[in-house]
């Protein structure tokens, strides 16, 4: 009976939470996706464009910090819930405007909301699946983003030939309105909601009976943890050499390696194919790995599969530098860009994964907020220096120190593998 209720409520759960997030991450890029229908009726130059977008990105990794932080101390599903209205909210509204400033202002708020999304869904995924299911539910997850990146602008653009732009923003913010009420009603923060046992309440009652302590971490024990910020530092570098081959490698191709506008594009597609399966991958095959090994003290049994696609990251990144040239084969670079994409989106899953599972239950929001907080600085600093390096030398320069970054951060990851990877207070028996 137990069991069907978990399946039950993981199932709507999960489901809940899937859909919730598609209308999030759609409703996050509804100007971009209705962006020709906006200049048509309204003069916008490339300035304004970027003032718009850039006000959501800065809001948005503010607010995903803070999330994550007060995803620890209130309700989750409340946190993610109260985001999904906001976020539809303000895109009715943003469909009633018609200035720059206005436009810039809600879309601030927009990414201060878009940010209450995913560290909500972090925990309640850590609070309801085991450890050797936990990656591949969240890389699962994460695939909702896919599918509204790649659907929306399909549906965006169906629809413009009908319905105004205003009209779109207006009925897909409704839709995120009226969604986020019934998350609000399905989604349940952890099992003993619902009068079941939480997931390892068995295992904690026993080595609380064999005389291990079960005292939470405190803050500062928590900070100080060295794994913390070793998966900050290689969280940091994986995002930001990502980072800069999505935004940069095109003109790289372009620019530098002699190949065609439409190479180019149909390199960043199959980047992105390869990425939607390497997140796929890295959560089910370091849950297998996980259900073999269980979770250890020192050492994560995800390390190898981290490590592996780290590694694929630099092969992948090295030959794209040295091997392509203007004769070179289509697929050749096609298989290049899904190799990369593969190995980059796969760690960016299992960084998240893993700091949330390694931290203690009391700071296993902020633990990934922090991690996020350090990927979005990884992020920025693939923009202007990347492009100064290429600016002052050229893309190649650029190119290789990325390449030399994610080389030393992978060397230093496999030497500190079995670094202990238990944040926080640890009883000193099990020490």
């Amino acid at each position: 009976m137990a069991t069907q209720g978990y399946g039950y409520y993981r199932g709507t759960i999960f489901m809940a939470m899937f859909v919730g997030y598609t209308l999030y991450y759609f409703n996050r890029k509804t100007f971009s996706f209705v962006m020709p229908s906006v200049m048509e009726e309204i003069e916008l130059d490339k300035d304004d464009l970027g003032l718009i977008t850039s006000s959501q990105s800065l809001a948005y990794a503010i607010s995903k910090f803070i999330s994550g932080v007060l995803s620890d101390q209130i309700s989750a599903r409340w946190l993610f819930s109260i985001g999904l209205f906001m976020v539809g909210g303000i895109n009715v509204v943003f469909s009633w405007s018609s200035t720059v400033a206005v436009f810039s202002a809600l879309w601030f708020l927009n990414g201060l909301g878009q940010g209450l999304g995913w560290p909500p869904c972090g925990r309640v995924l850590r609070k309801w699946f085991e450890p050797s299911q936990f990656g591949t539910w969240w890389a699962i997850l994460s695939c909702s983003m896919n599918l509204a990146g790649s659907v929306g602008p399909i549906i965006a653009t169906v629809l413009a030939q009908t319905y105004s732009w205003r009209t779109i923003l207006s009925v897909s913010g409704l839709i995120c309105v009226a969604v986020s009420f019934v998350c609000l009603l399905v989604i349940k923060n952890e099992p003993k909601d619902v009068g079941l046992p939480n997931i390892g309440a068995a295992a904690a009652a026993k080595k609380d009976k064999a005389g291990s302590s079960s005292k939470d971490s405190t803050l500062s024990e928590f900070l100080l943890s060295p794994y913390l910020w070793l998966l900050s530092v290689s969280y940091l570098v994986v995002f930001g050499v990502k980072t800069a081959c999505t935004d940069w490698g095109q003109l790289f191709l372009i620019q530098e390696k002699g190949q065609s506008n439409l190479m180019g594009s149909s390199y960043m597609s199959t980047l992105e194919v390869g990425g939607l399966l390497g997140s796929l991958a890295a959560g089910y095959f370091s849950d297998k790995a996980v259900a073999k090994h269980g979770m250890r003290t020192y050492g994560n049994p995800r390390h190898f599969i981290l490590i592996c696609m780290m590694s694929g990251m630099f092969v992948s990144m090295f030959l794209f530098r040295t091997t392509v040239t203007s004769d070179s084969s289509k697929v050749w670079i096609l298989i290049l860009g899904a190799v990369f994409g593969f190995s980059s989106y796969g760690p960016i899953a299992l960084f998240g994964v893993i700091a949330n599972e390694s931290a203690p239950s009391n700071y296993c929001g902020t633990s990934h907020a922090i991690v996020a907080l350090m990927a979005n600085i990884g992020g920025f600093m693939s923009g202007l220096p990347f492009s100064t390096i290429a600016k002052h030398y050229s893309w190649e320069t650029a190119f290789w120190v990325a390449e030399s970054i994610c080389f030393i951060t992978t060397v230093g990851f496999i030497l500190l593998r079995n670094i202990r990877t238990k944040m926080g207070h640890m009883p000193k028996k099990e020490d």
